[in-house]
């Protein structure tokens, strides 16, 4: 279609034309969703009055193991899962651009010519050149700005999503380095353990060769003894597969030096964390800011689809000069300019816009329910681990109380058999219930400091603006 150049005298009216302004959204009011939940977690009174809002401590305030700190830095610089959430960040911002330029017109220079045979057999020369605005629209429903505000509440959604996963990786890092912690103090253990069973075991061998011990006993005490050979081999294969783990967090391989500040069995020095109430978490997890802007989104998707049903205005036009002649382009009296708007109003579309606005409309459904899902699995992560707190110290401390009557009641059988006074599967049983019981310990000791950091976690702690990554 060629372009018909006009006067300058009337180009003030296609200026008026295309500053016209978009005149609202019809997007649905957007109305937060009560919270699914009760109003409070159960054994949330079991923390100090002391305690402070986990989102109140930044991570290196929390944790106190320096070598822990520096794996944490680490992790947030090197690790893959959070460099994808900051490029995540800027896909959706540029989408958000992408979708905000759509509010203005697009402005180009053009320069064309065309050469065309008149009815008289000669040929007619027309030469443009000027500034082109094609087909801007004007958005008097709001459907480009409902499309803006969800490329908004998308770009928001990853922020928040990149914010929740760097929350996980400070959590899974301190975990996997507490369970690596455990490793080394089981390892020990069953080290302790083997020696004191070949020390046992040659006792006995020698005890028979005096014809002092059965047959029975000294098969019984290499059956003990192969059994520490399995559970150091155990527990070998299970620190290396920790410390995979750890180094797939830190998105290189683990320092040379790893040894902690303060061992596993030391008193846990975190600090006492409250746990508030349901609807602070609303705020406080970025996993549920992330659901909420997702919802935001799925929203104005809505408005978006129901501005597809009303007329859509566009405008097409230029402004610059023309002439019959290359040469005559830019001189005096060839200005002009063009203006072609189009008005086009759905008529018949089989069903297409009415299936879209249904499609947004269960979108907005999908979205609520996950952010209610998000909202009831926070909550239940928070209840979880507020009952960890409530039960794994006084565990723990039971735990402690056992090991030390099996070290008691192993010295005492241990006596007793190399006096003579008791048979050795006295001491047997013993010696098995004693590591059983050290082992126990162990692990107690390592889930009790692990639900800490996991309450941390739960209640929003970990995320620090100052992160290599920002």
């Amino acid at each position: 279609m060629s372009i018909r150049f006009i006067p300058l005298k009337g180009v003030s009216a296609a200026a008026l034309a295309l500053t016209l302004v978009a005149c609202g959204s019809m997007a649905p009011d957007y109305q937060r969703p009560v919270a699914p939940v009760a109003s409070t977690f159960p054994d949330a009174t079991a923390g100090s009055a002391n305690a402070t809002a986990a989102t109140a401590i930044e991570w290196r305030q929390f944790f106190t193991d320096t070598r822990l700190k520096q794996l944490v830095a680490l992790a947030l610089e090197n690790n893959r899962d959070l460099r994808l959430a900051v490029l995540n960040i800027e896909q959706a911002r540029a989408q958000y651009d992408i979708r905000r330029a759509d509010q203005w017109p697009t402005v180009n220079a053009g320069l064309s010519g065309s050469r065309l045979p008149t009815t008289a057999g000669g040929i007619s020369s027309t030469y443009t050149a000027g500034l082109l605005v094609t087909a801007y629209e004007i958005d008097l429903f709001g459907r480009i700005r409902s499309l803006s505000d969800a490329a908004l509440a998308q770009y928001l959604a990853t922020e928040e999503a990149r914010k929740s996963v760097q929350i996980s990786l400070v959590a899974a890092v301190a975990t996997s380095y507490l369970a690596l912690q455990g490793d080394e103090e089981l390892l020990r253990v069953t080290q302790e353990t083997l020696l004191t069973r070949e020390a046992s075991q040659r006792l006995t061998k020698l005890r028979f060769d005096n014809g002092a011990s059965s047959q029975i006993d000294v098969r019984q005490a290499e059956s003990l003894l192969e059994s520490a050979r399995v559970a150091l081999a155990q527990v070998t294969r299970q620190r290396a597969l920790d410390e995979n783990a750890l180094a797939l967090l830190l998105g290189q391989a683990l320092p040379t030096r790893l040894a902690a500040d303060r061992p596993i069995t030391a008193p846990a020095l975190l600090p006492e964390l409250a746990a508030g109430l349901p609807s602070d978490l609303l705020t406080r997890r970025p996993d549920i800011r992330q659901a909420e802007q997702q919802l935001i989104a799925a929203n104005a998707n809505i408005g978006a689809a129901r501005a597809a049903f009303f007329p859509r205005i566009t405008l097409t036009g230029s402004v610059g000069s023309a002439s019959s002649e290359l040469s005559g382009l830019f001189k005096a009296g060839s200005g002009g300019w063009s203006f072609a708007p189009q008005l086009l109003q759905p008529v018949f579309d089989a069903g297409r816009n009415q299936a879209n606005l249904k499609l947004a409309q269960v979108g907005r459904d999908i979205a609520t329910a996950q952010y209610e899902r998000a909202i009831q699995t926070a909550f239940r992560e928070v209840a979880d681990a507020l009952a960890g707190r409530a039960t794994l110290g006084a565990q723990l401390h039971a735990q402690e109380a056992l090991v030390r009557a099996e070290q008691d009641r192993y010295k005492l059988a241990d006596l007793r058999y190399r006096n003579g006074v008791a048979s050795y599967l006295d001491a047997l049983d013993a010696q098995r219930s004693l590591f059983a019981a050290q082992q126990a310990l162990v692990q107690v000791q390592v889930q009790y400091q692990q639900n800490l950091v996991t309450l941390y976690r739960v209640l929003g702690g970990g995320w620090s603006p100052e992160s290599p990554t920002n």
